[in-house]
């Protein structure tokens, strides 16, 4: 689809922004074509005449179809299919509104031969709305199987690959398998997306790098990303090679989701890390700022369907199950615990055998009575570890079995084999209490679905004597570790690793008294009843529409190559700062005003601070052109500044501006009324507390400024020092005449007043009692003390400083969102403009020297 959002003019112009012809249904989905070409460089999308808007749609993306496949009993019979309900996927439909029209993209579960797959295409999208990706078997095996369950699936869940059994060296032929399966499913999309006015939705692990091929294909493309598992913590997380591709593919989404805080702040940290970004709330929500793009970031549970789990309930075979469940056990006067996992490392199946062993050994009452019915699901993955938890798992069970068991009685029931849900319900219904003991899981539905099902209806309060609502009851013992344990207060926590701890929590959830049972429940019930799976999408939607309400009013471009693609998103008013251009007004201008921040500006952020012998010449030069009044103004102290720039004729502002001189000659003055500094005995004791607290950090005392820095310190504990000391200087200097700023890595506290705003006015101010009013004024910084200066050259505070016609360039190093209305990307760019100033200086010295000499050689003539 040829979008005002395309990125590539190129492709776009040779008719390869289509080249692969889309099925005759994609017809329908693709809605209209571009109609006119209005300005240079825009499409106009809309169409042609009046007509009803289009039906929102949201594309998903996942790595399976909620989808069902039925081979054919022939070779002549086509495959038909049919909706799998138990999907998430799935879900959303039901749950969203009406007017939202959901397009699904991913794999089926059966392999399709190559010679049915268009015929499956073409009947999925007319049917179902099912875009299907077919991987080929060799990308299939080393993506899902490969990539997937042995990198990413472990690491997510804390498994570090320290040995070849322990998850598996890296492999990049698998990494490769990796982003070739996701350029697929990215292809998918670009056949059906109208990247203007669709949504996207991606849904976990399997399609990290995905948003990376979107991004890169349509900048504008409104693109939401959920991480259905955990994100593990930064030194986890960087232990894997492609830790920055992974992490510059998310940012590349609008809205990132996650389940719990943990795992956003995990992510976070990674971000701060190992890409330098810092994170921010607006207005509630956390955003980080990505070259220039907010990304969003989501921290919200997903739900259980409401509707389908009433429905289940109301089931004959539902009832049927229950009271054959009820015969079974209550009618032997047995009391039951469930649990219901899969058959994986990370489910603790054998920690909570290990506990219902040593509840049976401490509490004897219990023998005989208690019943442990564990649902073992089959593993999703493969491999040497889930034989051997398959193994331990029927060892334990025979154990405990043979040593508490007996005639008619086995303490451990252990089903192994695939249950249809009705009969899940069912084993929900007749359960005292459930057990979630994993080690570490991303949400875990289980305990949602068995608190809806303990709320039961008529039918099944009838059978187990249930007479009013009140008297409902459920109880819960979950692992500290898996995403929905936040949410539900009234449950017993434990650590699944302490087993004492957690046959303790099992026998006090069993003996808690009836009504306290009833409270835990009405509580829980309430919670997931308003937090469904409806309310989770919905408002995941919202939040995605907002954060992408501005894309129309941004101008994009693309930088980078491969998975470190990204793309550059500026306001419309903001552009790059043209050599050319501003050449020709520098050569046009009689009077120029030139000011300059110098760290981060004219000299990188590096350790050595001290300018290089080439700035040095740059300045000279421009400061011996007449036409020219430069300043240069930094944080340094002025004794450092003196030393590093012997420039003749170069006005220096030190310490933020607080010391102003006009000349090397000069003597320094002060912007403001003298400060007094006592207030430094009060300051200098707090930031040494900090000091010594915050490893790596370092205090600098100049004249009127202190400034405590932690650029040498681990950045998240010296970000939370940093706020920390911001509160207690205002506290301690709340009567002093001082300001306490933050800075990237540092905080400082210097005199109120000083400003770099308030040199740029001396110095135009200066200019003006001199009768030289600029035409051409060059203001240039790199950080948020230097928008002070861009605001006042481009307010009308100035204007009668200037020249009628002046030409104002305000100009911020780094493309980030400024009161600058230009931008260079870095400090050489920086020197490369300062360089072609300095050659046009001397330039028009040279040609001036030459008409000084041939007016002289006329006069001789004469």
């Amino acid at each position: 689809m040829v979008s005002r959002s395309y990125s590539n003019l190129l492709d776009l112009a040779n008719g390869a922004a289509d080249q692969a012809p889309a099925p005759a249904a994609l017809g329908a989905l693709r809605r209209r074509l571009p109609r006119v070409v209005t300005t240079s460089g825009l499409i106009d999308d809309s169409p042609a005449s009046p007509s009803t808007p289009p039906r929102p749609r949201t594309i998903v993306v996942a790595n399976q179809l909620p989808i069902k496949s039925h081979r054919p009993a022939s070779p002549d019979e086509p495959w038909t299919f049919s909706w799998d309900e138990d999907s998430l996927l799935r879900h959303l439909h039901h749950s969203s509104p009406t007017s939202m029209e959901f397009i699904y993209i991913g794999c089926l579960r059966d392999d399709i031969p190559p010679a049915d797959q268009d015929a499956v295409a073409q009947a999925l999208l007319e049917t179902h709305n099912c875009v299907p990706a077919f991987l080929p078997p060799d990308i299939a095996a080393k993506y899902y199987h490969g990539f997937c369950k042995q990198h990413l699936w472990p690491l997510f869940h804390y498994m570090l690959p320290l040995s070849p059994d322990l998850g598996g060296r890296f492999d990049r032929g698998m990494w490769q398998a990796y982003v070739s399966a996701n350029k697929i499913f990215a292809d998918k999309v670009l056949e059906v997306i109208n990247p203007d006015d669709d949504f996207v939705w991606v849904h976990d692990y399997h399609l990290v790098v995905l948003p990376t091929f979107l991004r890169k294909r349509f900048n504008r493309i409104k693109l939401g990303f959920f991480l259905h598992s955990p994100f593990p913590s930064s030194e986890i997380y960087k232990t894997l090679p492609v830790r920055e591709e992974l992490l510059r593919a998310l940012l590349n989404s609008d809205l990132i989701g996650f389940h719990t805080f943990d795992y956003a702040r995990h992510f976070l940290s990674c971000c701060g890390r190992m890409l330098g970004l810092s994170y921010e709330s607006k207005r509630g929500h956390v955003c980080l700022e990505y070259y220039g793009r907010t990304v969003s970031i989501k921290i919200l549970p997903v739900g259980v369907h409401m509707e389908q789990l009433k429905t289940v309930l109301a089931l004959p075979e539902t009832e049927a199950k229950v009271a054959e469940l009820m015969e079974m056990y209550s009618g032997k006067g047995r009391v039951v615990m469930l649990g219901v996992d899969d058959m994986d490392i990370f489910k603790g199946i054998s920690l909570k055998l290990l506990a219902m062993e040593e509840l049976l050994r401490q509490h004897p009452e219990w023998r005989g009575k208690l019943v442990l019915v564990q649902v073992a699901n089959p593993a999703r993955g493969r491999g040497k570890d889930v034989a051997e938890v398959q193994a331990e798992t029927y060892a334990m069970v025979q154990r405990i079995n043979q040593v508490y068991g007996g005639p008619g009685y086995e303490p451990v029931v252990l089903i192994d084999e695939p249950l249809q849900f009705y009969e899940r319900v069912a084993y929900y219904v007749i359960a005292e209490v459930c057990l979630v003991t994993a080690v570490r899981d991303g949400m875990n539905l289980i305990p949602y679905e068995y608190i809806v099902s303990r709320q039961c209806n008529e039918n099944l309060d009838r059978m187990l004597r249930q007479g009013k609502p009140e008297e409902k009851k459920s109880m819960l013992v979950v692992s500290e570790f898996i995403g929905c344990s936040p949410s539900l207060s009234g449950a017993i926590r434990v650590n699944p690793w302490n087993i004492e701890a957690v046959a303790d929590a099992m026998e006090t959830a069993l003996v808690l008294p009836e009504p306290e049972k009833r409270l835990r429940h009405d509580k829980h019930f309430r919670y997931v009843t308003t937090h469904d799976v409806g309310y989770w999408a919905t408002s995941f939607l919202q939040d995605l529409r907002r954060t992408c309400e501005d894309h129309a009013q941004r101008r994009c471009w693309g930088i980078g190559f491969g998975l470190r693609f990204r793309v550059v998103s500026l306001d419309l008013t903001f552009r790059k700062l043209s050599l050319e251009n501003i050449l020709m007004a520098y050569r046009r201008a009689k009077t120029r005003a030139i000011l300059l921040d110098y760290d981060g500006t004219l000299m990188p952020q590096a350790i050595n601070k001290s300018p290089s012998a080439e700035s040095v010449r740059i300045l000279n030069s421009l400061c011996r052109d007449k036409n020219n009044e430069v300043y240069l103004c930094s944080g340094y102290d002025r004794r450092t500044l003196h030393e590093w720039f012997p420039c003749e004729n170069l006005g220096l502002a030190a310490e933020h501006g607080y010391f102003l001189r006009c000349k090397r000659d000069a003597e320094w003055k002060t912007c403001i009324t003298a400060a007094d500094c006592s207030w430094k005995q009060i300051a200098e004791p707090v930031m040494c507390l900090y000091r010594e607290t915050t490893d790596g950090s370092t205090i600098e005392e100049r004249e009127t400024v202190l400034v405590w820095s932690y650029e040498d310190a681990d950045p998240d504990f010296g970000s939370c020092q940093a706020k920390e000391l911001v509160d207690h200087l205002e506290s301690v200097l709340a009567n002093e005449p001082v300001s306490v700023k933050t800075t990237p890595h540092s905080v400082e506290v210097k005199p109120q007043g000083v400003s770099k705003g308030l040199v740029a006015r001396r110095m135009l101010a200066s200019m003006q009692e001199r009768g030289q009013c600029p035409d051409f004024v060059l203001c240039i910084g790199d950080d948020k003390s230097d928008e002070d200066m861009f605001q006042l050259i481009a307010t009308a505070a100035c204007g009668e400083s200037l020249a009628s016609k002046a030409e104002v360039f305000a100009c911020t190093v780094g493309r980030k969102p400024s009161k600058a209305k230009y931008y260079l990307d870095d400090a050489a760019e920086v020197v490369r403009l300062m360089q072609g100033l300095s050659y046009v200086s001397e330039e028009l010295a040279l040609a001036n020297h030459r008409d000084v000499d041939e007016d002289s050689s006329l006069d001789v003539w004469e």
